[in-house]
């Protein structure tokens, strides 16, 4: 069973992940927070990596970057290598 700290490393690539998908999309964190209908600190604490992003919240993070979910999730999954 893996430490949190393994998990930590896993986790590593996310934060930059998404970051980079909001600005490929030409939005600051307050208009991707708007378009998802959250708070400006929440896009920030995901993509600083102080807040873990679930699926769910993927999918909704995706959206309003106007990204395909399952393309943006097999990205991800390709930077694991």
């Amino acid at each position: 069973m893996p430490t949190k700290r393994n998990h930590a490393l896993v986790y590593r690539k996310v934060p930059p992940f998404l970051r980079e998908m909001r600005k490929k999309a030409g939005l600051t964190q307050r208009q991707l927070a708007a378009r998802v209908g959250l708070g400006q600190s929440w896009v920030a604490r995901c993509e600083t990596g102080s807040r873990r992003i679930d699926v769910a919240e993927f999918i909704e993070f995706c959206a309003g970057c106007g990204v395909e979910a399952v393309a943006a999730f097999a990205d991800l999954a390709r930077l694991r290598r």
